[in-house]
């Protein structure tokens, strides 16, 4: 089978993109891949890294106010579409794949043009600008939260399969997890994480938070800063604390995220569509802390579908403190029962198997290739 896999700006993005590249790979190792991303977008790093080969095109997203920026992407648009038209008769693809990001216009519409099987997919519960654009196009929308489907009124054809990651932390070695923590095996562990670059907000409230941690004297705490915030933050907690203690991990990034959730008792995160997809795969109880920064405040629409689970305590950020956050840690960590309740409602929203859904999905489009 030959699949050109589409998205990118954002790692929400291009993480599910290559979780199903390595279904694919694992059901069939002869499948043949060329990933179409931005040239300025972060896949343009990521994906050769992932050793999957990797085409460019120049495009950029539109500005939800009029701009005369709007006429500039209009024109990157057609010309995409152009260059995509032209890779695609190339590469001669079985089927097209977009995860999102404004990348996927020009590609998936260029597909769809071209008579070529092509699936969308969509992470959030509140659907992106082209992704809504290219749901009349595309065979397939394939959409992560149960009941998002409504929200494609004209799709041809919409499935709920979770979000792809879901499937890759299942294989995540929990024993390393806690080895790369310098944790022992079977202690608890609160992840407190604000994204792969960090976020100010929930950096300060760990700041304040720090001198409260003793009263939790079991539990190992692990702040993830950001790599921009790591010095200042480090240092911020050693002015208070004078030395750091022993159950207080500071640490500037995760390079296996995977292995360290594995080890996780309770997170601390934003509400990243490719996220929570990981934490209800393993089950992982969470306090999710949206950001507001984004399209359609579409995190806090994910971490409400959490909450309301019984999955999660949400805090919005305008209303995260210190005291505020440390309470539901406290709450959460001093009550064995209402975790293990949180638990399983996080387990039971899971989808492990969405890889390997979506690829049946993708054979279903194929005709079985």
């Amino acid at each position: 089978m030959r699949v050109v896999l589409t998205g990118g700006g954002t790692g929400g993005h291009i993480y599910p993109a290559v979780a199903i590249a390595r279904q694919c790979e694992k059901e069939d190792p002869k499948t043949e891949f060329l990933y179409i991303g931005g040239e300025r977008g972060l896949e343009s790093k990521l994906v050769p890294q992932e050793k999957l080969p990797f085409e460019s095109i120049d495009i950029t997203g539109f500005r939800r106010k009029l701009s005369v920026d709007n006429v500039k992407t209009v024109l990157r648009f057609f010309k995409g579409v152009k260059r995509s038209k032209a890779l695609l008769k190339e590469f001669k693809p079985d089927v097209v794949i977009g995860t999102g990001g404004y990348v996927c216009g020009p590609v998936v519409y260029a597909a769809a043009k071209l008579g070529i099987p092509t699936m969308i997919h969509e992470q959030n519960a509140i659907p992106g600008l082209t992704n809504q654009f290219l749901s009349r196009y595309a065979d397939t929308v394939a959409v992560s939260f149960e009941g998002s489907e409504a929200s494609f009124p004209k799709a041809k054809r919409s499935v709920y399969t979770g979000n792809p990651r879901a499937t890759t932390v299942l294989s995540a070695n929990r024993e390393r997890g806690f080895a790369t923590l310098g944790i022992p095996m079977e202690a608890q562990v609160v992840l407190i994480v604000g994204g792969s670059r960090g976020a100010k907000a929930i950096n300060d409230a760990m700041i304040g938070m720090a001198p409260f941690i003793h009263k939790l004297p079991g539990v190992h705490f692990v702040f993830v800063t950001g790599e921009t915030y790591f010095e200042n933050t480090r240092e911020a907690i050693l002015t208070q604390l004078g030395t750091m203690p022993n159950h207080l991990h500071i640490m500037p990034y995760v390079h296996n995220m995977p292995e360290v959730l594995a080890a996780t008792s309770l997170i601390v995160n934003r509400a990243g569509a490719s996220f929570l997809a990981e934490i209800t795969s393993l089950g992982i109880p969470s306090v999710l802390i949206p950001s507001p920064n984004v399209t359609n405040n579409h995190q806090e629409a994910n971490a409400r579908q959490l909450e309301e689970a019984g999955a999660s305590r949400m805090i919005l950020e305008k209303e995260l403190t210190a005291e505020s956050l440390f309470q539901k840690l406290e709450e959460i960590m001093t009550n064995e029962a209402a975790r293990e309740r949180m638990s399983a409602a996080s387990k039971k929203l899971g989808k492990p198997d969405s890889a390997a859904v979506i690829v049946q999905e993708i054979r279903r489009l194929t005709g079985g290739h």
